[in-house]
């Protein structure tokens, strides 16, 4: 009897952290460039949260990729029948840390004090972004518990005031800004709907060979050497924390890493690690 009880106990555990049935159909970023993007007016802007990405499907949170992800019960029980999107934040520049509070298959409650839910969008094929913007203020101002935030949106004038805005909150550490193109309706996928603007640009590859290091770090990683989604092979030296450097990313893994442009051969320019992308 003991022994099926504890069956019973391990099926639930693994159910509970098991894949969602489907992708939710998400509306993803494209990058934002002042020449192509020149009336700014146009946009509601907000500040980049660099935390977990969470879609609230009206009973559970679930990744992009369609992973649940398992919040404690008091965190969620204020939520409504109702598809929203938004991101698991703590503070600036702590994304690790979050990151693994958030993985957690079984929830600390204790850790889930920190986080906050930032609502910044609440999805809707007929209604256009200022309206879902509306929409979503006052349902967490109905909601009124301090985990559960509505994302701010700002308009501005003119590209000179978005550049203030955003120099400001990325010298408090801020990861970049969000910029909603006011009348446009929800799709899913990348769009020029929605657009990022980051002090550095991100991309992702994958680790095909661990290069040894020199001098200081003889002995331990000096380079990943990575394939990107279009094919082209380079190296990332640096970003790497020491302990890092003497367990690197696995070989298959996908990693994110920044980088400044490119170059005149279209390599990325100053390629610097950032994460390894988990898999979500």
């Amino acid at each position: 009897m003991i022994a099926i009880k504890w069956m019973l106990f391990i099926t639930v555990i693994l159910f509970s952290c098991s894949a969602y049935t489907s992708q939710p159909s998400v509306l993803l970023a494209k990058v934002y460039d002042e020449e192509k993007h020149n009336d700014i007016s146009a946009y509601l802007v907000s500040e980049k949260f660099d935390g977990v990405r969470a879609i609230w499907t009206g009973t559970q949170f679930v990744t992009r990729k369609g992973n649940i992800i398992n919040a404690p019960h008091w965190f969620t029980a204020s939520l409504p029948n109702t598809w929203l999107d938004g991101e698991l934040w703590s503070k600036r520049e702590h994304f690790a840390a979050l990151s693994g509070i958030v993985r957690t298959k079984i929830p600390n409650n204790k850790d889930w004090q920190a986080v906050t839910y930032k609502i910044f969008d609440m999805p809707d094929k007929t209604l256009v972004f200022s309206e879902r913007y509306k929409n979503y203020s006052q349902l967490v101002t109905h909601i009124n518990q301090p985990h559960i935030q509505a994302v701010n949106q700002r308009r501005f004038k003119n590209n000179k005031q978005l550049s203030d805005y955003f120099n400001n909150i990325t010298a408090q550490g801020a990861e970049g800004v969000m910029l909603h193109l006011a009348d446009a309706k929800h799709k899913s996928g990348r769009s020029g709907a929605l657009l990022k603007l980051k002090p550095y640009l991100d991309a992702e590859a994958v680790v095909i060979a661990h290069l040894p290091g020199k001098g200081k770090y003889t002995g331990m990683l000096g380079a990943l050497r990575v394939k990107s989604a279009s094919g082209q092979l380079f190296s990332i030296g640096t970003g790497f924390s020491d302990a890092q450097r003497q367990n690197p990313p696995a070989i298959g893994s996908t990693v994110t890493y920044r980088f400044h442009g490119l170059t005149k051969n279209g390599l990325p320019r100053f390629a610097s690690f950032l994460r390894v992308r988990e898999s979500t």
